[in-house]
């Protein structure tokens, strides 16, 4: 009987048997590298400490209640960012960064009325405070939503902000937008992918960046909006997705898709494996750790896509790609030259497949992530921003410090 009534109350904290395995679910491949967890514990704090409080941060505070994450190299905050800014912080427990950069989000960048209502204009310049863009980027949302769905089971809602209810406006708003003004729902309800972005002909097609199943699952588990059945149906359709949009063999994917997986070309840039994709092997990561529903499939992937990337050289293999492993003519630019460079970001992301391939010759990129330095290029060239933050992502992930936050007792 006393076992029954333990059953029964471990499921009543954790829905759907979510979190039972909470233990054993997060592996800390680092220790099981042979890094001391001393070491491991100093390593997460010091990339932390960069990318936050160094004088190299893309942080910063404004007042005495708000704060921004700024793509600096860009000389902008973009809710890309600020939405991974408070998912680090709230899976770190960094309650005051977390509320800071809400607030800002909040005030600056939320549309309060009209067609975009509770939205977010993607990108504004932090110095005039002057947007560039009204229009959102889907993933961005993405992100505010489910990290303030985590602050609500982490730290309640009587602590200032009703994270639960910011985060069901944002829903709320997103299922009433019909395309009237222009706007739409966030995820294509038709094809049940998330779009580029929720305006014109950006509903019709994706990003397979975007494509996070796991964040899905997190809304059918804790937003009690009424639409789990669709959420946990847009994560398995996103799961087949990311089957069509990767390469059999290369394991490589276009940055921007049509919602078949076939590449689509946009003004800016022919689509081929660049920026944006480098998030795709950590996001396939997390669905595996957190949910574990298609992990045959991914266990291929990962040694696909590690096994390409050994093919360049583990330490040398560049950051731009055509879907079979050829160098592409056009080469998206970043910073002030135009060339490939053995980026930090994919470095970091490739390495957290890491946590899916059994083969032991995987933890050669575990050693190579751990062995990387957040510091200019050869060529002068720094991002903090981006290569920092997928940096600080793919050690939570391999430090088994990024996980599902389940409510807590308040």
């Amino acid at each position: 009987m006393k076992l029954i009534l333990i059953l029964i109350f471990l499921l009543s904290i954790f829905p759907d048997g979510v979190g039972i395995a909470q233990t054993t679910r997060y592996r800390n491949l680092f220790k099981e590298a042979g890094y001391s967890q001393a070491d491991i514990e100093a390593k997460v704090a010091k990339a932390y400490h960069d990318i936050f409080e160094g004088p190299n941060r893309v942080y910063f505070q404004v007042g005495d209640t708000m704060a921004y994450v700024s793509d600096i190299k860009n000389h902008d905050a973009r809710t890309e960012g600020l939405s991974y800014g408070m998912m680090i912080a709230v899976q770190l427990n960094k309650k005051d960064v977390f509320d800071r950069i809400w607030r800002w989000s909040k005030a600056y960048l939320q549309h309060q009325s009209g067609p975009r209502e509770a939205y977010f204009a993607w990108s504004i310049n932090p110095k005039t405070m002057k947007r560039n863009s009204e229009g959102s980027a889907s993933d961005g949302e993405l992100y505010y939503v489910t990290s303030l769905l985590f602050a609500a089971n982490k730290w309640g809602n009587s602590t200032g902000i009703h994270y639960y209810n910011e985060a069901r406006r944002i829903l709320d708003a997103m299922w009433k937008k019909d395309g009237s003004g222009n706007i739409y729902n966030l995820i294509n309800t038709d094809h049940k992918q998330i779009t580029f972005v929720p305006e014109g002909n950006g509903y019709q097609w994706t990003d397979p960046s975007y494509h996070l199943p796991a964040f899905m699952e997190v809304w059918a588990l804790y937003a009690n909006d009424g639409h789990e059945s669709f959420y946990k149906a847009c994560a398995d359709t996103s799961r087949v997705f990311l089957h069509r949009a990767c390469h059999p063999v290369t394991g490589l994917n276009a940055d921007y898709t049509e919602f078949s997986g076939k590449p689509h070309d946009t003004p800016w840039s022919p689509s081929a494996f660049r920026y944006d994709s480098w998030r795709v092997p950590m996001n396939i990561t997390m669905d595996y750790v957190w949910f574990g529903k298609d992990k045959k499939w991914q266990q291929e992937y990962a040694k696909h896509f590690q096994g390409f990337l050994r093919t360049k050289g583990i330490d040398t293999f560049e950051d731009q790609f055509n879907l079979d492993g050829s160098r592409p003519e056009f080469i998206l630019q970043a910073g002030p030259e135009k060339k490939l460079r053995h980026s930090l970001g994919l470095v970091a992301t490739a390495s957290s497949l890491s946590l899916i391939n059994s083969d032991k010759k995987s933890l050669d990129f575990v050693h190579a992530l751990w062995n990387a330095k957040l510091e200019p290029y050869d060529d002068g060239y720094f991002d903090p921003y981006y290569d920092g933050l997928l940096y600080l992502f793919s050690l939570m992930h391999l430090s088994g410090k990024y996980q599902i936050i389940t409510p807590q007792t308040h």
